[in-house]
């Protein structure tokens, strides 16, 4: 048999939200065997049902048969060998009867019976442990939520004993409920099985016994069948028992753990700190503004991931970004009484999120780790060994601040990435000899921008009184430019982003580009994109509004110095745009499109452009280019490979419409 999933009773005490996410799976799994079973049972109901009807007829039939003797007919002359015959039929009826009743007995017994038995206990224990497990949970976090109140300062005692105890009272009985309903989840998962098979077990064998009478053979093929299955049954049956034996001995171990497992700040006066960690996962409580004076707290799981401070409700699949911690500085805060309290600031020295710990421990060892990630030590080679260097003669915990200046002054492509060394208790780590031109592309850290802008000056002609607007949302000008260009090619296509590159000098850039793009929209869940419609001319690369037909953005032709599409992913392409700047100076940024159509094709109208303008300074050459490419009517080029149908690009309807 194959493998059974099974709950770990060593994480009930943790209650961490990936057990909770793992505990929703089991309980949807006996939510779906608990209708299945009802309407199995229906339908072994029905059968039980057909087969006392069944018993009902023949012995009806039986009584029939008998009755024809009886029978006055006017012309029953010569009926005595007919009734004779009827009399042997309704002796045949009459055991086959006999038979029938056995077997209904049978199918009551072997058949319905268990199903019924599986779910007035199996599954009703698996709800009542399910529902004494909420109420255990819930009567926890009412317990803590009271021990997060305690006050600060004055403490009163008693009061505090009393809550403790309370709390820890609260957390055993949540722990024991759990342990037993994660124990029937995993017992479940092997009694559904042997409560689907037996039923149809015992179905099996009366139906054997039934024929085995008229029907040797019959049986005996079954008989062959049915070994393999009883055998199965009991193979699962002895799993039970051994897994019912392993859970009971793990029960009785977890629940011999020592007090302090349960009772919350138990080691207040020297509490063992680790103040090297680099990754932090616990329960927190998170502190939200619901008006001008007032606010709430909410107790939620957080983890660090890399740089980042994530949290994840309970039943949620995976965790949500709620702080970058690059940079950032952490330190202790007096917060509405509140003990264990520390705060957040982002580089900028704007005021972050406001947590809470539920000890002097966990208070510690957050903030010792917020600030040890928000020095980049994650991104070292040896991360621990860094730690234990800066923390070696730490009292406490307190991030040095880094200037919001010193900060963008890091990312400028000037600096030497290189030779990047630790500077103000920050650790900025070198760059991997794997891949070393990737600095010379790009400069890391360099911001990306995910949104497409609608430039302010159109915004302006659109809205523009006095000015009749062009449906298309084009000037006269743009369409006059569009007829007397020579190239004009549609394609759909979906901003991902666009960065400063440093150089334009080989397609490398472009595969970086895409490269980064792509991994900063997984890293941040970044899902959304925006539609436009790509305008290929021989003066101009613009991207269209799919709905109101503006003009998002125009960048010219001759300034785009690369273009490619990728190599495994075809339908991403890329290109780089250099434009020169108001003081003079230049700067470029790869553009990162997701088209519908191959990128190979939007590559091929960019270079046929580009092949058009240098051939419009030679008539000569123009005139021969013209006449090696196929034309449309009106004497502009037309791509040989143009499949928008198939690809889905734009339809040609649409593609002549804009061509007029």
């Amino acid at each position: 048999m194959p493998a059974v999933d099974k709950l770990l009773l060593e994480e009930a005490l943790q209650d961490s939200p990936q057990t909770r996410s793992l505990l929703s799976v089991f309980e949807e799994d006996a939510g779906t065997l608990t209708e299945y079973t009802n309407q199995l049972l229906q339908a072994m109901q029905r059968v039980y049902g057909a087969q006392n009807e069944m018993c009902l007829a023949t012995q009806q039939l039986s009584k029939q048969l008998l009755a024809y003797e009886k029978q006055n007919f006017a012309l029953g002359k010569g009926d005595e060998e007919v009734i004779s015959t009827l009399h042997y039929f309704s002796k045949v009826v009459d055991e086959l009867n006999i038979l029938h009743s056995e077997l209904a007995k049978q199918l009551a017994d072997t058949m319905v019976l268990p199903i019924i038995q599986f779910r007035e206990k199996d599954l009703t224990e698996v709800s009542t442990l399910k529902d004494l497990f909420g109420l255990a949970s819930n009567e926890h976090d009412l317990s803590m939520a009271k021990y997060s109140r305690l006050p600060k300062r004055r403490e009163n005692e008693k009061l505090k004993t009393e809550v403790v105890k309370e709390v820890a009272n609260a957390r055993r009985k949540q722990h024991l409920s759990s342990l037993q309903y994660y124990c029937a989840l995993n017992a479940l998962q092997y009694r559904k099985r042997i409560a689907m098979m037996e039923p149809m077990l015992g179905y099996t064998q009366g139906q054997i016994n039934f024929f085995k009478k008229g029907a040797e053979m019959f049986s005996k093929r079954m008989d062959s069948f049915l070994s393999p299955v009883s055998n199965m049954v009991q193979s699962i049956q002895g799993e039970l028992d051994a897994e019912a034996d392993a859970m009971r001995v793990s029960q009785q171990d977890l629940l011999s753990v020592n007090e302090s497992v349960y009772t919350p700040d138990s080691d207040v006066t020297s509490p063992t700190i680790n103040r090297n960690l680099i990754q932090k996962a616990g329960y927190l409580n998170l502190r939200n503004k619901t008006g001008l004076v007032t606010t709430t707290w909410d107790r939620l799981y957080f983890f660090t991931q890399g740089g980042n401070l994530m949290c994840q409700p309970r039943g949620a699949v995976a965790g949500g970004l709620i702080q970058d911690l690059d940079n950032c500085s952490v330190m202790a805060v007096d917060c509405e009484d509140r003990r264990y309290c520390f705060q957040i600031t982002t580089p900028t020295g704007k005021s972050g999120i406001t947590l809470q710990a539920e000890s002097k421990k966990e208070y510690e060892e957050w903030i010792c780790a917020i600030n040890n990630i928000s020095r980049q030590i994650y991104l070292t080679d040896n991360p621990e060994a860094v730690a234990i260097k800066l923390n070696q003669t730490a009292l406490q915990a307190v991030t040095p601040i880094t200037s919001f200046g010193k900060k963008h002054e890091s990312l400028r492509p000037s600096q030497n990435v290189k030779n990047m060394e630790m500077e103000s208790d920050k650790i900025i780590p070198k760059e991997l000899s794997t891949k070393p031109n990737c600095t010379e592309l790009i400069v890391p850290g360099t911001p990306i921008q995910f949104d497409m802008v609608l430039p302010a000056t159109e915004f302006l002609d659109q809205n523009r009184g006095g000015r009749r607007t062009n449906p298309f949302g084009e000037s006269e000008d743009n369409k006059n430019d569009e007829e007397d260009s020579l190239l004009q090619q549609m394609f759909v296509v979906r901003f991902l982003g666009s960065m400063a590159v440093q150089s334009d000098d080989t397609n490398e850039v472009i595969y970086e580009a895409m490269r980064q793009v792509l991994a900063a929209r997984a890293i941040h869940n970044i899902f959304r994109t925006t539609e436009s419609h790509l305008m290929v001319t021989t003066k101009s690369l613009r991207l269209i509004d799919p709905q109101t037909q503006v003009t998002r953005t125009t960048f010219e032709l001759a300034s785009v110095t690369q273009f490619a599409a990728h190599q495994d992913n075809k339908r991403l392409i890329g290109f780089v745009v250099r434009v020169t700047e108001s003081l003079g100076e230049e700067s470029m940024s790869a553009n990162i499109f997701e088209s519908n159509t191959e990128g190979e094709k939007i590559c091929y109208a960019i270079s046929l452009g580009k092949e058009i303008i240098e051939a419009q300074k030679d008539p000569e050459a123009l005139a021969q280019l013209m006449m090696s490419m196929p034309l449309t009517n009106d004497g502009k080029f037309k791509l040989l490979n143009d499949q928008s149908e198939e690809d889905g690009a734009i339809p040609e309807e649409r593609g002549e419409e804009s061509e007029a």
